[in-house]
């Protein structure tokens, strides 16, 4: 019918891409399931992730990102295959995050050692290997 737009038709899970899944939120005050990522609502949760944790990798996305939809699944395993508690957040929901990290494209990604950044990178997607290697390599 007339109205009807495609995105309506659309399962839910084509609509929300990766993010359902790999966002949801755990709670960082608690013993983190570090196995995947951790959605932060704001810095306030960045803050309190690295006040409990020596390795923190940061993806920050926005909704409707393709590229960081696909990231989801490559964060899981970097979760899985490093020290580092993956975490995300959407810079959008709390802008002093754009200024914070001069956030000009997404994904964008930090990593901190000890509550400090030690490296930044954004180039859109990363292979796994090549983000674990990075993670690694800086967390040495």
């Amino acid at each position: 019918p007339r109205g009807y737009g495609t995105r309506q038709a659309r399962p839910a899970h084509t609509r929300t891409g990766l993010r359902g899944v790999c966002h949801e939120r755990v709670d960082v005050t608690d013993d983190a399931d570090t196995d995947r990522p951790v959605a932060l609502a704001d810095e306030d949760g960045l803050e309190d992730l690295l006040a409990s944790n020596e390795y923190v990798l940061l993806e920050l996305y926005t909704e409707g990102c393709s590229i960081c939809a696909s990231m989801g699944p490559v964060l899981t395993n970097v979760a899985r295959a490093t020290e580092a508690v993956v975490a995300t957040v959407n810079p959008r929901n709390d802008p002093p995050l754009v200024e914070r990290f001069a956030v000009r494209s997404v994904p964008k990604f930090v990593l901190f050692v000890d509550g400090e950044v030690v490296a930044e990178r954004a180039e859109g997607f990363v292979p796994n290997d090549d983000l674990v290697a990075w993670v690694e390599a800086h967390a040495a």
